[in-house]
């Protein structure tokens, strides 16, 4: 694998980072297949239940690399049919935001399930300013977070939204002291992965699937998924906290 995208891994949690701090981690076309390749790694490895998502040198993502770019490069479509961002991971992964965000690293934000931003982190789509299109989920995934107002106004305008405002719209999840983010999303990432994985999946995974679907359509993909955790979780769930296990925000 390149080393262009760097791989670690802590037990349950899978840490993906993106090395390419001399150029705030944009991705050409080499990084971008080798993340979609470590990406694919995390979800077929049966040990890894959460995935971080970082980039090196204190800066998350700039999107794609425009010096390759204006050298002729074809520019693939990174929520295109087989791209690295076509669909939701299978497994939760947790975004660890220092820096900036821009343009495609936006789209990779909004990609992840969680949003951990740095206090001096920056969200914008910074491509508007050199007529770069968005073909990395942004104009999907950012309208679902956080309305089509204000997402227009960050697509048409190039504006770049603070870690703080982020966290009032909820574009970030959580805002964490500057150089903390990777730390805290891998111990949020720890706690995860010690859930039962099967009800934690099966309820993400009916979030996703409900989306644009009628209230009764909706309500019964979720009483099909949760099904299996009720069977194999559940029942052992609920003797563990009648014996006393897991009460006040402790893992059973």
């Amino acid at each position: 694998m390149s080393d262009k995208i760097l791989t670690e891994k802590n037990g349950a949690v899978t840490t993906i980072i993106i090395n390419r701090p001399a150029v705030r981690n944009a991705l050409d076309r080499e990084a971008t297949a080798a993340l979609g390749a470590a990406l694919r790694a995390f979800e077929d490895d049966d040990e890894a239940k959460v995935a971080v998502l970082c980039g090196a040198g204190g800066a998350f993502c700039a999107g794609a690399d425009l010096k390759e770019l204006a050298g002729g490069a074809e520019y693939d479509a990174w929520a295109g049919t087989d791209g690295p961002l076509s669909r939701p991971a299978r497994k939760p992964v947790i975004a660890a935001v220092a820096g900036h965000a821009c343009a495609g690293g936006l789209g990779l934000a909004l990609w992840c399930d969680i949003r951990i931003a740095e206090e001096s982190a920056a969200f914008a789509v910074l491509s508007r300013r050199w007529g770069v299109p968005m073909s990395d989920g942004t104009t999907v995934r950012l309208p679902r977070l956080v309305g089509t107002s204000v997402a227009l106004d960050m697509l048409l305008t190039a504006r770049t939204v603070s870690a703080q405002e982020a966290l009032q719209m909820g574009l970030a999840t959580r805002v964490v002291p500057d150089g903390t983010a990777r730390a805290a999303a891998e111990s949020l990432a720890a706690t995860m992965a010690a859930f039962p994985q099967i009800a934690m999946n099966s309820d993400r995974e009916s979030v996703y699937r409900q989306d644009g679907e009628p209230m009764h359509a909706a309500l019964a993909i979720e009483a099909d998924l949760a099904e299996r955790a009720k069977r194999v979780e559940a029942q052992a769930g609920a003797s563990r906290f009648a014996a006393g296990m897991g009460r006040h925000g402790a893992v059973a």
